[in-house]
């Protein structure tokens, strides 16, 4: 075709969606979710026109999805997805005539004005026998059809009579499952990755290891770090309280030079462990393990425990270096050299944080992306295969691609998680170069319209590549929010960050509640990032002394619902309702989890975003949305205080810090 241009089909579909980029970059889905395909399909003319969505499994066999017109106007179709198993798919949509369509549309008018109604039964023998030779052709029984066309033939009987013998309800079912298709018109084939289910789901944990276990010797006055050993006796209480994953700050050695003290301050004293994301001294860099934190046996002793709790081990990549870094001296040229002849350390002028190096990818790429590929391999052959990756958009997205790709090839179960704090653009294209997962803007939307108005974003287009993970604070971020709500945000936020979308975290200490912020800062004042914290975890044990002052139980609760409700375990079927009370936001999720008898799993959230006042309002359900009609009424049962009521479309609800702030609603229809 002259420029380049893709002929157009005989029947012409055009639109197609999901489409990342154009279709350069591959959607996105993970093993069993359920995602619309949309596409535009006409023809010339008045005769019939069909759909259907195939897709392609990594073994060649095809998945056919009949299409269904939303709008005849604007020739909208679609119909709803699903990939059954992991790796590369294709998916395309196919336009086509419907020859048994057409004639059941024309001969039904003509017969009814009694015009030529023996031509039509003489055409309807035509298309019903073609129509049979199909059916056959796939190996199915075409005796139904066979009587149709028999029927037709019968001038005997009225000719209205001989129409409805060939539109049974058997021929009609024929023709909805294996069409007579003519003409068959295929869009282009684009690229679908399908990955496991944690790709997109899972609740995650926080901790800094050499906390876990650390205490102050009583004979030296001195801090003893935390080992691998004893953090993996905490494993058991992480995993009780129902998390999935086990992440872990940088676990490497840390330089000494410009080593940063106690709440960031730029003189180190004696025992001030400095960042773990200064990284490297001579005892190693990304490839080597802290040596008050263990050996690789501990190491490898930690994975498998937290297998056994049935957890998986997510581990920090912070690509920066200490001064002390053995790279400094191996490999020069992952490094900017300034006028001067220093190297160039990290700024955000007027910042400046000597203790850190940053990458430079350009100086030798080849040289730079083998050297991480290497370290990236140590971890994995210790049976890490979720990262968590510092910063990434402060390294080209090219090498992200590659990387990811990469290490895909030989393990196609690795999870990426992006740490890109930074403009939406970037955010997005991290996603499309292969990141399953990214962190979100979610700590600081705390307004019901823009919480909605972000959760639309996450749902929409977007979903097709990028998997939000909401975190209410991290090891760095400790908005006004949390430090002013008091334990109502701090429920709040979680119930919210679990159930708007299918992947939260929370930062140890949050069920304890740790909300004063260095002065000047949305950090925690004494920053773990820079000391040791012993938390002294058995005082809020049940039973503890301190036990009512965690938030522990609450976020067991919210981690058991999560598991018991598989329609929070996507993201594209977030919906919103309305409230009367601007502080008040209402969402629900939604899915068939038996398609055969349309039992359908419903969670209604309802939350009242001031943690400091209770609020009594209306809220209104769109209960079409949840697959009723809008008179149904259902019992309501509320997971957070085990109360039951009967709801409708419209309902009164009371909520706020005297009570709690969120119902999260289990819908159980009449």
């Amino acid at each position: 075709m002259p420029g380049g241009a893709l002929p157009m089909g005989r029947i012409p579909v055009s639109d197609v969606r999901p489409l990342v980029d154009g279709g350069t970059r591959p959607a996105k889905s993970v093993v069993g979710e359920e995602f619309d395909v949309r596409a535009k399909v006409f023809r010339e003319g008045h005769d019939a026109v069909n759909a259907t969505a195939v897709l392609t499994d990594p073994d060649g066999g095809q998945h056919y999805f009949a299409m269904q017109c939303d709008n005849p106007g604007t020739s909208e179709w679609s119909t709803t997805v699903v990939a059954d198993a992991q790796g590369w798919w294709t998916y395309r949509v196919e336009g086509w005539s419907d020859p048994y369509a057409t004639w059941v549309h024309d001969a039904g008018i003509k017969i009814a004005a009694g015009v030529d109604e023996e031509l039509m039964c003489a055409e309807g023998v035509l298309v019903l026998e073609r129509f049979a030779d199909a059916v056959r052709g796939q190996g199915a029984d075409a005796s139904e059809i066979d009587k149709g066309a028999h029927a037709l033939r019968d001038t005997s009987r009225p000719a209205a009579h001989r129409f409805g013998a060939a539109t049974s309800p058997e021929i009609q079912g024929l023709a909805a499952i294996m069409p007579l298709r003519e003409f068959v018109s295929p869009s282009p084939e684009y690229a679908l990755l399908v990955e496991r289910e944690r790709a997109l789901y899972g609740a995650w944990y926080e901790i800094f290891p050499r906390s876990e276990g650390c205490h102050v010797d009583p004979e030296t006055g001195l801090w003893v770090s935390g080992t691998f050993r004893s953090a993996s006796l905490r494993l058991p209480a992480i995993a009780e309280m129902g998390f999935d994953v086990i992440y872990l700050t940088p676990i490497h050695p840390i330089g000494t030079t410009a080593r940063k003290g106690r709440n960031n301050s730029l003189a180190a004293v004696p025992g001030d462990p400095g960042s773990p994301y200064a990284i490297g001294s001579p005892d190693g860099g990304h490839d080597a393990i802290h040596p008050d934190l263990g050996t690789f046996e501990d190491f490898d002793f930690f994975v498998a425990e937290a297998a056994r709790n049935g957890l998986e081990v997510a581990l920090d990549i912070a690509l920066q270096a200490s001064p002390d870094h053995p790279w400094v001296q191996t490999h020069p040229s992952l490094f900017t050299t300034r006028a001067d002849g220093t190297i160039a350390y990290a700024e955000n002028p007027p910042k400046k944080y000597q203790d850190i190096y940053p990458l430079n990818f350009d100086n030798d790429p080849a040289e730079a992306y083998a050297e991480v590929r290497r370290v990236i391999q140590v971890w994995l052959d210790h049976g890490v295969r979720i990262f968590r990756v510092d910063n990434p958009h402060t390294k080209p997205v090219g090498f992200w691609q590659w990387l990811i790709a990469d290490v895909a090839l030989e393990h196609p179960d690795t999870i990426w998680l992006s740490e890109a704090f930074t403009k939406p653009a970037m955010m997005h294209q991290l996603a499309k170069a292969g990141f399953q997962q990214s962190y979100t803007y979610y700590a600081w939307r705390n307004e019901k319209w823009e919480l909605e108005e972000y959760g639309r974003e996450l749902a929409g287009d977007g979903a097709a590549y990028m998997r939000p993970s909401f975190w209410p604070t991290t090891h760095d971020i400790l908005t006004p929010y949390m430090q002013y709500g008091g334990p109502t945000a701090w429920k709040l936020r979680a119930a919210l960050a679990a159930t708007m979308v299918p992947t939260y975290g929370i930062y140890a200490g949050y069920e304890l509640m740790e909300h004063v912020a260095r002065p000047g800062a949305e950090e925690q004042i004494d920053n773990e990032k820079y000391e040791y914290k012993d938390r002294q975890w058995y005082l809020y044990e049940p039973g503890g002394p301190l036990e009512s002052r965690s938030l522990a139980w609450y976020l067991k609760r919210l981690n058991d619902i999560r598991g018991w409700h598989p329609a929070l375990r996507w993201m594209r079927n977030l919906r919103f309702h309305a409230a009367d009370d601007e502080f008040v936001m209402v969402f629900s999720k939604s899915r068939i989890v038996d398609r055969a008898t349309g039992e359908r799993d419903t969670v209604i959230v309802i939350a009242n975003l001031d943690p400091h006042a209770t609020r009594e309002t209306w809220v209104h359900l769109d209960l079409e949305a949840l697959g009723m009609a809008t008179w149904s009424s259902f019992d309501a049962h509320d997971h957070i205080t085990n109360q039951t009521w009967q709801w409708r479309q419209d309902n009164f609800v009371r909520l706020g810090p005297d009570s709690e702030p969120v119902h999260v609603i289990s819908v159980r229809s009449h």
